[in-house]
């Protein structure tokens, strides 16, 4: 079975993503992802335009950064053994910038 990698789930993301331009009304702002690691990268997701965009990169203006590592933040999308509130709570993940944009991310990144 072939390893999870950061791009696979952010493709994964965006392809969840994709014709949302309602959640881009809704939420109107931009995340970026800071992860390190060993699988690590700068990912974003912008909900500021009339489409959602995810990609590779840094985000000018993104209003919630979120660090943690990529293993991490693999098995938090992925469901599998991590919670967002306690990767939160035992400082697993942390945040900058808007708080509540933070809570609804877990709605974004389960889109579908």
């Amino acid at each position: 079975m072939s390893e999870t990698t950061l791009k696979s789930v952010f493709d994964g993301i965006s392809s969840r993503l994709a014709g949302k331009s309602d959640l881009c009304q809704k939420i109107n702002a931009g995340y970026q992802f800071d992860l390190g690691g060993a699988q690590t990268g700068k990912y974003f997701i912008d909900l500021t335009g009339s489409e959602p965009k995810v990609g590779e990169g840094e985000l000018a203006g993104a209003k919630c950064t979120i660090t943690m590592t990529g293993d991490d933040f693999i098995a938090m999308v992925a469901k599998k053994s991590l919670n967002p509130q306690m990767a939160f709570m035992t400082g697993k993940l942390k945040v900058k910038g808007d708080m509540g944009l933070a809570l609804k991310l877990q709605t974004v990144l389960n889109a579908s």
